[in-house]
């Protein structure tokens, strides 16, 4: 699912409110769902505090349920459909991400890590993101920092120091309702800053890019380096 990278940020527009971008993404797949609960709640929370700060935060939601036959596919044939690109598209061009999983016997539901692990490799580089979990028992608690933060660590996402978790007696509780705050709070000092784009605009270059993933950007060869100046014989 390649993508077309410069490392560049889109440029801003010239009047009015400054405006980001936030994909939610949830591998909810019952209706309701407390885990697309969880991420809308989040994503809320975070609209309102940006707002506050002069931003607005336009949400697009990335449903995984309505993705489960496409992800596969990718995964077994490495055909991506159109509505999973368009889901890529939505991540690549996203300032931050929420992204919430349900959690299967200890871990991250299969249908969350498939999607991750089919997108490309340099598409989430420096977005921030909020990683939020629900299960039916407290037990599975530890599966956001044990198991969610790694995979995003290897995207090279910045993940918001405040994880989520939701067990059924969660829901009501004001520690719980604390915790969203915190971690839209964290969110949005991350997309007011930009860091996104600042990463990109300043590192793009120093980033290891595997071929094809950033649209050409990683074939740039340094003629000046001293290892191109020894091969063309100069010094």
């Amino acid at each position: 699912m390649n993508a077309p990278f410069d490392g560049r940020p889109p440029a801003e527009p010239a009047h009015g409110p400054t405006i980001r971008t936030l994909a939610v993404v949830s591998a909810g797949t019952s209706d309701p769902s407390t885990t697309t609960m969880l991420a809308n709640r989040v994503a809320d929370r975070a609209a309102a505090l940006a707002a506050a700060q002069g931003v607005e935060l336009r949400i697009r939601f990335v449903d995984l349920r309505a993705l489960a036959a496409d992800i596969t596919t990718a995964l077994v044939a490495q055909h991506v459909s159109p509505a999973l690109q368009e889901a890529s598209d939505i991540l690549r061009d996203a300032d931050a991400i929420v992204a919430s999983t349900p959690v299967y016997k200890a871990g991250a539901s299969g249908l969350f890590t498939a999607f991750f692990q089919v997108l490309d490799n340099d598409l989430l580089i420096g977005t921030p993101v909020v990683l939020g979990a629900t299960a039916g028992s407290a037990r599975h608690a530890l599966v956001v920092d044990d198991q969610v933060r790694g995979l995003f660590a290897y995207l090279r996402t910045v993940t918001v120091p405040t994880g989520l978790f939701a067990a059924p007696d969660d829901w009501n509780s004001r520690e719980f309702g604390s915790r969203i705050e915190r971690a839209a709070g964290e969110l949005v000092a991350l997309i007011a800053a930009d860091f996104r784009g600042s990463v990109r605009s300043g590192s793009w270059g120093a980033y290891q890019h595997s071929y094809g993933s950033a649209g050409g950007t990683e074939l740039g060869i340094d003629l000046d380096s001293d290892l191109m100046r020894l091969a063309t014989g100069g010094r």
